[in-house]
């Protein structure tokens, strides 16, 4: 899982990820979009509601410009086992999620995958910077940055005040 960055990233923009099937994919072209960056997991007790409510923030504000980005993660309770293939599977015919999930990754400790050691070095948990669990959330605006780092037990609905002020929608 190499990821391509700059020595000093400023912004999202600045990485290239891989995406479920192992393509390159440059962060840049969300560029001018409101990102919702979530680690997900397919077998924890949070999954049902966070999908369920993740695709409904997405279907409501995608053509507004919003994008959710889920980055599986199997670092907590071994609750994301599979392959990308599997998790893929998993996602788009249980959830019906049309936004784009990318190839699974560490959030924390010495494997962090650097966009993760990115979004975290600005917002910090109530534990430091680590990711508590699955479903960590990140907002970021359409420049590229941090703006807000959410709690797994955050509910995607109640970001909708936060997510309508940065897409400019009153």
């Amino acid at each position: 899982m190499a990821s391509q960055l700059p020595k000093y990233p400023e912004s999202v923009y600045d990485f290239t990820i891989k995406d479920a099937n192992g393509n390159d994919v440059d962060l840049s072209i969300f560029k001018g979009k409101v990102l919702l960056i979530v680690n997900v997991a397919s077998k924890c007790g949070l999954t049902n509601s966070n999908y369920t409510e993740l695709n409904q923030l997405y279907e409501k504000y995608k053509d507004q410009g919003l994008e959710i980005l889920a980055f599986p993660c199997n670092q907590f309770g071994d609750q994301e086992p599979g392959s990308n293939d599997e998790i893929q599977e998993f996602v788009c015919t249980r959830f019906k999620s049309e936004f784009p999930v990318f190839g699974k990754v560490e959030v924390n400790g010495e494997n962090a995958f650097p966009l993760y050691k990115f979004l975290k070095s600005g917002k910090w948990g109530i534990f430091g910077d680590d990711i508590q669990w699955n479903f960590a959330k990140f907002l970021v605006n359409k420049d590229g940055q941090v703006v807000d780092r959410y709690y797994p037990t955050t509910s995607p609905l109640s970001l909708e005040h936060d997510i309508k002020k940065l897409l400019g929608i009153s």
